[in-house]
Protein backbone atom coordinates (compact mmCIF):
# COMPACT_ATOMS: atom_id res chain seq x y z
CA UNK A 1 0.00 0.00 0.00
CA UNK A 2 1.49 3.35 -1.07
CA UNK A 3 1.75 6.05 1.57
CA UNK A 4 2.65 9.74 1.55
CA UNK A 5 3.50 11.94 4.52
CA UNK A 6 3.20 15.70 4.05
CA UNK A 7 4.85 17.55 6.93
CA UNK A 8 5.83 21.05 8.10
CA UNK A 9 3.08 22.76 6.10
CA UNK A 10 0.32 25.17 7.09
CA UNK A 11 -2.67 22.82 6.91
CA UNK A 12 -5.92 24.48 5.82
CA UNK A 13 -8.46 21.75 6.51
CA UNK A 14 -11.70 23.45 5.31
CA UNK A 15 -13.46 21.19 7.81
CA UNK A 16 -16.67 22.14 9.62
CA UNK A 17 -14.82 24.57 11.91
CA UNK A 18 -12.33 25.82 9.28
CA UNK A 19 -9.37 24.61 11.34
CA UNK A 20 -5.95 25.79 10.23
CA UNK A 21 -2.79 24.25 11.70
CA UNK A 22 0.04 26.78 11.32
CA UNK A 23 2.36 23.78 11.23
CA UNK A 24 0.82 20.40 10.62
CA UNK A 25 0.87 17.17 8.69
CA UNK A 26 -1.30 15.00 6.44
CA UNK A 27 -0.73 11.26 6.11
CA UNK A 28 -2.09 9.43 3.04
CA UNK A 29 -2.51 5.67 2.69
CA UNK A 30 -3.52 4.37 -0.73
CA UNK A 31 -6.30 6.71 -1.91
CA UNK A 32 -7.41 7.99 1.53
CA UNK A 33 -6.37 10.51 4.15
CA UNK A 34 -5.34 8.43 7.16
CA UNK A 35 -4.24 11.19 9.57
CA UNK A 36 -4.33 14.99 9.87
CA UNK A 37 -2.86 16.90 12.78
CA UNK A 38 -1.04 19.88 14.22
CA UNK A 39 2.69 20.01 14.87
CA UNK A 40 5.08 17.26 13.92
CA UNK A 41 3.81 13.85 12.79
CA UNK A 42 4.21 10.85 15.10
CA UNK A 43 7.43 8.96 14.49
CA UNK A 44 5.57 5.83 13.42
CA UNK A 45 3.97 7.73 10.50
CA UNK A 46 7.39 8.84 9.29
CA UNK A 47 8.56 5.24 9.47
CA UNK A 48 5.54 3.99 7.50
CA UNK A 49 5.69 6.66 4.80
CA UNK A 50 6.84 5.54 1.36
CA UNK A 51 7.15 9.19 0.27
CA UNK A 52 7.82 12.19 2.52
CA UNK A 53 7.07 15.69 1.22
CA UNK A 54 8.48 18.65 3.11
CA UNK A 55 5.85 21.40 2.92
CA UNK A 56 7.84 24.08 4.75
CA UNK A 57 6.53 27.54 3.79
CA UNK A 58 3.66 25.92 1.91
CA UNK A 59 -0.09 25.73 2.42
CA UNK A 60 -1.60 22.25 2.38
CA UNK A 61 -5.25 22.45 1.31
CA UNK A 62 -8.00 20.29 -0.16
CA UNK A 63 -8.03 20.10 -3.93
CA UNK A 64 -10.46 22.59 -5.39
CA UNK A 65 -13.34 21.60 -7.66
CA UNK A 66 -13.76 23.50 -10.91
CA UNK A 67 -17.50 22.97 -10.92
CA UNK A 68 -18.13 24.26 -14.43
CA UNK A 69 -15.99 24.53 -17.54
CA UNK A 70 -15.94 23.65 -21.25
CA UNK A 71 -12.58 22.01 -21.91
CA UNK A 72 -12.77 22.14 -25.71
CA UNK A 73 -12.62 25.93 -25.42
CA UNK A 74 -8.93 25.81 -24.55
CA UNK A 75 -8.57 26.29 -28.32
CA UNK A 76 -10.79 29.40 -28.35
CA UNK A 77 -9.16 31.85 -25.95
CA UNK A 78 -9.44 35.48 -26.95
CA UNK A 79 -11.37 34.87 -30.18
CA UNK A 80 -14.37 36.97 -29.26
CA UNK A 81 -13.30 39.46 -26.63
CA UNK A 82 -15.71 42.26 -25.82
CA UNK A 83 -18.92 40.58 -26.95
CA UNK A 84 -22.06 39.70 -24.94
CA UNK A 85 -23.04 36.05 -24.55
CA UNK A 86 -25.24 35.42 -27.59
CA UNK A 87 -22.96 37.37 -29.95
CA UNK A 88 -19.97 35.51 -28.49
CA UNK A 89 -21.55 32.14 -29.28
CA UNK A 90 -22.13 33.12 -32.91
CA UNK A 91 -18.71 34.70 -33.40
CA UNK A 92 -16.42 32.25 -31.62
CA UNK A 93 -17.99 29.05 -30.39
CA UNK A 94 -20.25 27.69 -33.09
CA UNK A 95 -17.99 28.10 -36.17
CA UNK A 96 -15.05 26.22 -34.63
CA UNK A 97 -17.07 23.69 -32.63
CA UNK A 98 -18.79 22.45 -35.81
CA UNK A 99 -15.45 21.10 -37.04
CA UNK A 100 -14.27 19.51 -33.76
CA UNK A 101 -13.01 15.90 -34.05
CA UNK A 102 -12.33 13.26 -31.41
CA UNK A 103 -8.59 13.93 -31.54
CA UNK A 104 -9.20 17.68 -31.24
CA UNK A 105 -11.39 17.05 -28.20
CA UNK A 106 -8.77 14.78 -26.65
CA UNK A 107 -5.95 17.29 -27.16
CA UNK A 108 -7.96 20.28 -25.95
CA UNK A 109 -9.16 18.19 -23.02
CA UNK A 110 -5.65 17.14 -22.00
CA UNK A 111 -4.46 20.75 -22.24
CA UNK A 112 -7.40 21.78 -20.06
CA UNK A 113 -6.65 19.06 -17.50
CA UNK A 114 -3.07 20.32 -17.17
CA UNK A 115 -4.32 23.90 -16.78
CA UNK A 116 -6.76 22.89 -14.05
CA UNK A 117 -4.20 20.83 -12.16
CA UNK A 118 -1.71 23.70 -12.34
CA UNK A 119 -4.31 25.99 -10.75
CA UNK A 120 -4.97 23.71 -7.77
CA UNK A 121 -7.95 21.75 -9.04
CA UNK A 122 -8.19 18.05 -8.36
CA UNK A 123 -11.72 17.69 -9.80
CA UNK A 124 -13.29 19.15 -12.95
CA UNK A 125 -16.85 19.21 -14.26
CA UNK A 126 -16.79 19.56 -18.05
CA UNK A 127 -20.12 20.64 -19.59
CA UNK A 128 -19.36 19.14 -22.98
CA UNK A 129 -21.93 19.85 -25.68
CA UNK A 130 -20.00 19.44 -28.94
CA UNK A 131 -20.83 16.01 -30.35
CA UNK A 132 -20.09 16.67 -34.03
CA UNK A 133 -18.24 13.35 -33.98
CA UNK A 134 -19.64 10.55 -31.78
CA UNK A 135 -16.19 10.01 -30.27
CA UNK A 136 -15.74 13.61 -29.06
CA UNK A 137 -17.03 12.68 -25.61
CA UNK A 138 -14.76 9.64 -25.49
CA UNK A 139 -11.78 11.80 -26.44
CA UNK A 140 -12.28 14.02 -23.41
CA UNK A 141 -12.85 11.02 -21.13
CA UNK A 142 -9.64 9.47 -22.44
CA UNK A 143 -7.73 12.64 -21.56
CA UNK A 144 -9.19 12.55 -18.05
CA UNK A 145 -8.32 8.86 -17.74
CA UNK A 146 -4.69 9.47 -18.68
CA UNK A 147 -4.25 12.62 -16.60
CA UNK A 148 -5.38 11.09 -13.30
CA UNK A 149 -7.72 13.98 -12.46
CA UNK A 150 -11.13 13.43 -10.86
CA UNK A 151 -13.52 14.09 -13.72
CA UNK A 152 -17.21 14.60 -14.34
CA UNK A 153 -18.68 15.03 -17.80
CA UNK A 154 -22.05 16.72 -17.99
CA UNK A 155 -22.95 15.61 -21.52
CA UNK A 156 -24.60 18.68 -22.96
CA UNK A 157 -27.68 18.60 -25.16
CA UNK A 158 -30.22 20.88 -26.81
CA UNK A 159 -33.23 19.73 -28.82
CA UNK A 160 -34.77 23.03 -29.94
CA UNK A 161 -34.03 26.71 -30.66
CA UNK A 162 -30.30 26.10 -31.03
CA UNK A 163 -27.69 25.82 -33.78
CA UNK A 164 -28.67 22.95 -36.09
CA UNK A 165 -25.22 21.34 -35.86
CA UNK A 166 -25.65 20.81 -32.12
CA UNK A 167 -29.32 19.87 -31.78
CA UNK A 168 -30.18 16.25 -30.99
CA UNK A 169 -33.34 14.20 -30.62
CA UNK A 170 -34.45 12.83 -27.27
CA UNK A 171 -33.86 9.26 -28.46
CA UNK A 172 -30.29 10.03 -29.54
CA UNK A 173 -29.50 11.85 -26.29
CA UNK A 174 -30.67 8.88 -24.24
CA UNK A 175 -28.85 6.39 -26.49
CA UNK A 176 -25.53 8.25 -26.22
CA UNK A 177 -25.87 8.69 -22.46
CA UNK A 178 -26.48 4.96 -22.07
CA UNK A 179 -23.39 4.22 -24.18
CA UNK A 180 -21.17 6.62 -22.21
CA UNK A 181 -22.54 5.29 -18.93
CA UNK A 182 -21.49 1.79 -19.91
CA UNK A 183 -18.10 2.88 -21.25
CA UNK A 184 -16.95 5.39 -18.63
CA UNK A 185 -19.22 6.06 -15.65
CA UNK A 186 -17.68 4.91 -12.37
CA UNK A 187 -14.44 3.75 -13.97
CA UNK A 188 -11.08 3.99 -12.21
CA UNK A 189 -12.49 3.70 -8.70
CA UNK A 190 -15.29 6.16 -9.54
CA UNK A 191 -12.75 8.80 -10.56
CA UNK A 192 -14.55 9.22 -13.90
CA UNK A 193 -18.23 10.11 -13.76
CA UNK A 194 -21.08 11.15 -16.02
CA UNK A 195 -24.22 13.24 -15.66
CA UNK A 196 -26.85 14.86 -17.86
CA UNK A 197 -26.06 18.35 -19.13
CA UNK A 198 -29.12 20.10 -20.62
CA UNK A 199 -27.58 23.19 -22.16
CA UNK A 200 -29.98 26.09 -21.54
CA UNK A 201 -33.70 26.24 -20.74
CA UNK A 202 -34.54 27.92 -24.06
CA UNK A 203 -32.83 25.07 -25.92
CA UNK A 204 -34.55 22.23 -24.03
CA UNK A 205 -38.07 20.94 -24.62
CA UNK A 206 -40.31 20.12 -21.68
CA UNK A 207 -40.57 16.44 -22.63
CA UNK A 208 -36.83 15.81 -23.04
CA UNK A 209 -36.04 17.75 -19.88
CA UNK A 210 -38.44 15.58 -17.88
CA UNK A 211 -37.19 12.37 -19.49
CA UNK A 212 -33.50 13.07 -18.86
CA UNK A 213 -34.15 14.18 -15.29
CA UNK A 214 -36.06 10.95 -14.61
CA UNK A 215 -33.23 8.91 -16.12
CA UNK A 216 -30.67 10.81 -14.08
CA UNK A 217 -32.53 9.87 -10.91
CA UNK A 218 -32.88 6.25 -12.03
CA UNK A 219 -29.15 6.00 -12.86
CA UNK A 220 -27.99 7.87 -9.76
CA UNK A 221 -26.65 10.85 -11.70
CA UNK A 222 -26.95 14.61 -11.50
CA UNK A 223 -28.26 17.24 -13.90
CA UNK A 224 -26.11 20.25 -14.82
CA UNK A 225 -27.64 23.24 -16.66
CA UNK A 226 -26.89 26.89 -17.46
CA UNK A 227 -29.66 29.10 -16.10
CA UNK A 228 -30.31 32.85 -16.16
CA UNK A 229 -26.80 33.67 -17.31
CA UNK A 230 -27.93 36.77 -19.20
CA UNK A 231 -30.99 38.97 -19.05
CA UNK A 232 -31.66 38.31 -22.74
CA UNK A 233 -31.94 34.55 -22.11
CA UNK A 234 -34.53 35.04 -19.40
CA UNK A 235 -36.51 37.21 -21.81
CA UNK A 236 -36.45 34.40 -24.40
CA UNK A 237 -38.23 32.03 -22.02
CA UNK A 238 -40.62 34.68 -20.74
CA UNK A 239 -41.66 35.32 -24.35
CA UNK A 240 -41.88 31.65 -25.34
CA UNK A 241 -43.13 30.02 -22.14
CA UNK A 242 -44.30 32.84 -19.92
CA UNK A 243 -41.92 31.52 -17.24
CA UNK A 244 -38.54 32.47 -15.87
CA UNK A 245 -35.88 29.74 -15.87
CA UNK A 246 -36.27 28.44 -12.32
CA UNK A 247 -40.06 28.81 -12.49
CA UNK A 248 -39.99 26.54 -15.55
CA UNK A 249 -37.85 23.92 -13.82
CA UNK A 250 -40.02 24.04 -10.71
CA UNK A 251 -43.17 23.57 -12.78
CA UNK A 252 -41.62 20.58 -14.58
CA UNK A 253 -40.56 19.00 -11.27
CA UNK A 254 -36.87 18.90 -12.23
CA UNK A 255 -35.35 20.67 -9.23
CA UNK A 256 -33.68 18.84 -6.35
CA UNK A 257 -30.32 18.39 -4.60
CA UNK A 258 -28.86 16.56 -7.64
CA UNK A 259 -29.27 19.61 -9.88
CA UNK A 260 -26.50 22.17 -10.45
CA UNK A 261 -27.64 25.57 -11.69
CA UNK A 262 -24.75 27.27 -13.45
CA UNK A 263 -24.47 31.09 -13.38
CA UNK A 264 -27.90 31.88 -11.85
CA UNK A 265 -27.37 35.61 -12.36
CA UNK A 266 -30.84 36.92 -13.27
CA UNK A 267 -32.99 35.34 -10.56
CA UNK A 268 -35.78 37.00 -8.59
CA UNK A 269 -36.64 36.45 -4.92
CA UNK A 270 -39.17 33.71 -5.68
CA UNK A 271 -36.64 31.78 -7.73
CA UNK A 272 -34.05 31.96 -4.93
CA UNK A 273 -36.64 30.56 -2.54
CA UNK A 274 -37.44 27.73 -4.98
CA UNK A 275 -33.75 26.78 -5.19
CA UNK A 276 -33.41 26.83 -1.41
CA UNK A 277 -36.58 24.79 -0.92
CA UNK A 278 -35.49 22.07 -3.36
CA UNK A 279 -31.84 22.01 -2.22
CA UNK A 280 -30.41 22.62 -5.70
CA UNK A 281 -26.80 23.80 -6.02
CA UNK A 282 -25.65 27.03 -7.66
CA UNK A 283 -22.35 27.12 -9.56
CA UNK A 284 -20.95 30.65 -9.57
CA UNK A 285 -18.59 31.70 -12.40
CA UNK A 286 -17.68 35.30 -11.54
CA UNK A 287 -14.85 35.82 -14.04
CA UNK A 288 -16.98 34.71 -16.99
CA UNK A 289 -19.94 36.76 -15.78
CA UNK A 290 -17.70 39.82 -15.72
CA UNK A 291 -15.97 38.98 -19.03
CA UNK A 292 -19.30 38.72 -20.88
CA UNK A 293 -20.89 41.58 -18.89
CA UNK A 294 -23.68 39.21 -17.90
CA UNK A 295 -24.27 40.63 -14.42
CA UNK A 296 -23.63 39.77 -10.78
CA UNK A 297 -25.21 36.71 -9.19
CA UNK A 298 -26.84 37.22 -5.79
CA UNK A 299 -24.35 34.96 -4.00
CA UNK A 300 -24.48 36.52 -0.50
CA UNK A 301 -28.29 36.24 -0.48
CA UNK A 302 -28.07 32.65 -1.66
CA UNK A 303 -25.68 31.77 1.15
CA UNK A 304 -27.99 33.44 3.67
CA UNK A 305 -30.83 31.24 2.39
CA UNK A 306 -28.72 28.13 2.94
CA UNK A 307 -28.15 27.48 -0.78
CA UNK A 308 -24.96 25.54 -1.52
CA UNK A 309 -22.68 27.50 -3.85
CA UNK A 310 -19.78 26.01 -5.81
CA UNK A 311 -17.27 27.88 -7.97
CA UNK A 312 -16.25 27.43 -11.59
CA UNK A 313 -14.03 29.11 -14.12
CA UNK A 314 -16.44 28.55 -17.03
CA UNK A 315 -14.82 27.70 -20.33
CA UNK A 316 -11.55 29.35 -21.34
CA UNK A 317 -13.44 30.87 -24.28
CA UNK A 318 -15.21 33.18 -21.84
CA UNK A 319 -12.65 33.67 -19.11
CA UNK A 320 -9.95 33.27 -20.87
CA UNK A 321 -8.25 30.83 -18.53
CA UNK A 322 -9.07 28.16 -15.99
CA UNK A 323 -7.17 29.61 -13.04
CA UNK A 324 -9.24 28.74 -9.99
CA UNK A 325 -6.90 30.76 -7.80
CA UNK A 326 -7.98 33.79 -9.82
CA UNK A 327 -11.62 32.78 -9.29
CA UNK A 328 -11.10 32.83 -5.51
CA UNK A 329 -10.00 36.46 -5.46
CA UNK A 330 -12.54 37.54 -8.06
CA UNK A 331 -15.37 35.98 -6.07
CA UNK A 332 -14.47 37.90 -2.93
CA UNK A 333 -13.84 41.23 -4.65
CA UNK A 334 -16.88 41.17 -6.94
CA UNK A 335 -19.32 40.81 -4.07
CA UNK A 336 -17.55 43.31 -1.85
CA UNK A 337 -17.79 46.03 -4.49
CA UNK A 338 -21.28 45.02 -5.58
CA UNK A 339 -22.68 45.23 -2.03
CA UNK A 340 -20.33 48.00 -0.80
CA UNK A 341 -19.70 45.73 2.18
CA UNK A 342 -16.07 44.78 2.76
CA UNK A 343 -17.12 42.00 5.16
CA UNK A 344 -19.67 40.33 2.87
CA UNK A 345 -17.38 37.37 2.03
CA UNK A 346 -14.39 36.26 4.08
CA UNK A 347 -11.51 34.17 2.69
CA UNK A 348 -12.86 31.14 4.57
CA UNK A 349 -16.25 31.58 2.86
CA UNK A 350 -14.65 31.56 -0.57
CA UNK A 351 -12.47 28.51 0.14
CA UNK A 352 -15.54 26.69 1.42
CA UNK A 353 -17.35 27.34 -1.86
CA UNK A 354 -14.37 26.17 -3.92
CA UNK A 355 -13.82 23.00 -1.87
CA UNK A 356 -16.92 21.95 0.09
CA UNK A 357 -19.41 23.51 -2.32
CA UNK A 358 -17.54 21.89 -5.17
CA UNK A 359 -17.71 18.52 -3.44
CA UNK A 360 -21.49 18.90 -3.15
CA UNK A 361 -21.74 19.81 -6.83
CA UNK A 362 -19.75 16.67 -7.66
CA UNK A 363 -22.11 14.53 -5.63
CA UNK A 364 -19.26 13.54 -3.29
CA UNK A 365 -19.68 15.63 -0.11
CA UNK A 366 -18.52 12.76 2.10
CA UNK A 367 -15.54 11.91 -0.10
CA UNK A 368 -13.77 15.15 -1.09
CA UNK A 369 -13.66 18.87 -0.24
CA UNK A 370 -11.78 18.89 3.08
CA UNK A 371 -8.72 17.41 4.73
CA UNK A 372 -10.29 14.91 7.11
CA UNK A 373 -9.55 11.31 8.02
CA UNK A 374 -11.34 8.90 5.71
CA UNK A 375 -11.79 11.28 2.81
CA UNK A 376 -10.19 10.78 -0.58
CA UNK A 377 -6.59 11.93 -0.82
CA UNK A 378 -7.16 14.93 -3.10
CA UNK A 379 -4.57 17.37 -1.75
CA UNK A 380 -2.83 20.49 -3.04
CA UNK A 381 0.39 22.13 -1.82
CA UNK A 382 0.79 25.83 -2.54
CA UNK A 383 4.11 27.67 -2.33
CA UNK A 384 3.75 30.66 -0.02
CA UNK A 385 7.46 31.57 -0.17
CA UNK A 386 6.95 34.17 -2.87
CA UNK A 387 7.24 37.96 -2.96
CA UNK A 388 3.57 37.99 -3.93
CA UNK A 389 2.59 36.62 -0.50
CA UNK A 390 5.37 36.90 2.09
CA UNK A 391 5.20 37.54 4.96
CA UNK A 392 2.05 35.46 5.47
CA UNK A 393 -0.01 36.40 8.50
CA UNK A 394 -3.21 34.47 7.67
CA UNK A 395 -2.94 31.53 5.31
CA UNK A 396 -6.57 31.52 4.06
CA UNK A 397 -6.19 35.21 3.25
CA UNK A 398 -2.97 34.57 1.33
CA UNK A 399 -4.61 31.77 -0.67
CA UNK A 400 -7.53 33.96 -1.71
CA UNK A 401 -5.88 37.35 -2.18
CA UNK A 402 -2.20 36.73 -2.95
CA UNK A 403 -1.74 33.49 -4.79
CA UNK A 404 -2.36 32.46 -8.37
CA UNK A 405 -1.67 29.33 -10.39
CA UNK A 406 2.09 29.84 -10.64
CA UNK A 407 2.44 29.11 -6.91
CA UNK A 408 0.70 25.71 -6.97
CA UNK A 409 3.51 23.26 -6.24
CA UNK A 410 2.11 19.74 -5.77
CA UNK A 411 -1.20 18.12 -6.69
CA UNK A 412 -2.35 14.72 -5.43
CA UNK A 413 -5.54 13.01 -6.64
CA UNK A 414 -6.76 9.72 -5.19
CA UNK A 415 -3.38 9.33 -3.52
CA UNK A 416 -1.47 9.68 -6.81
CA UNK A 417 0.98 12.56 -7.31
CA UNK A 418 0.11 14.30 -10.59
CA UNK A 419 2.37 17.34 -10.14
CA UNK A 420 5.36 17.82 -7.83
CA UNK A 421 7.76 20.70 -7.58
CA UNK A 422 5.63 22.52 -10.18
CA UNK A 423 6.35 19.77 -12.73
CA UNK A 424 3.50 17.85 -14.40
CA UNK A 425 4.27 14.12 -14.12
CA UNK A 426 1.70 12.40 -16.37
CA UNK A 427 2.50 13.98 -19.74
CA UNK A 428 5.38 15.75 -21.50
CA UNK A 429 3.99 19.26 -21.07
CA UNK A 430 6.11 20.94 -23.74
CA UNK A 431 5.23 18.26 -26.28
CA UNK A 432 1.55 18.69 -25.38
CA UNK A 433 1.75 22.45 -25.96
CA UNK A 434 3.34 21.90 -29.37
CA UNK A 435 0.68 19.31 -30.24
CA UNK A 436 -2.07 21.71 -29.15
CA UNK A 437 -0.75 24.43 -31.44
CA UNK A 438 -0.66 22.07 -34.40
CA UNK A 439 -4.05 20.47 -33.76
CA UNK A 440 -5.72 23.84 -33.23
CA UNK A 441 -4.25 25.25 -36.46
CA UNK A 442 -5.66 22.33 -38.45
CA UNK A 443 -9.03 22.70 -36.69
CA UNK A 444 -9.27 26.37 -37.59
CA UNK A 445 -8.30 25.64 -41.19
CA UNK A 446 -11.06 23.01 -41.51
CA UNK A 447 -13.53 25.38 -39.86
CA UNK A 448 -12.59 28.21 -42.21
CA UNK A 449 -11.83 30.50 -39.29
CA UNK A 450 -9.12 33.12 -39.65
CA UNK A 451 -7.72 34.91 -36.63
CA UNK A 452 -7.18 38.60 -37.39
Amino acid sequence: MSSILIENGAVVTVNNTDEVFSTGYVFIEADRIAAVGAGQPPAELRQRAGTIIDATLMAVMPGMVNAHTHLFQTFLRGLADDKPLLDWLKAAIWPVAKALTEHDAYTAGMLGMVENIRSGCTAVNDHHYVHTEPGNDDGVFRAAEESGIRFMMARGWADMNYHEAFKESEAYIVKEMARLREAWHGKHDDRLRLQFGPLIPWGCSDSTMRRTFELAKEWGMGTHIHVAESKAEVEIDLNNRGLRHIEWMDKLGVLDHSVQLVHSVWLNDEELEMIARHGAIVVHCPVANMYLASGVARIPEMLNLGITVALGTDGPGSNNSQDMMEVLKTTALLHKVNTLNAMILLPEDVLRMACRGGAESFGLPEQIGSLEVGKKADVVLVDLNTPFAMPVHKVPSALVYNINAREVDTVIVNGEILMRGKQILFVDEQALLAEARDVCAHLFKRAGVEVN
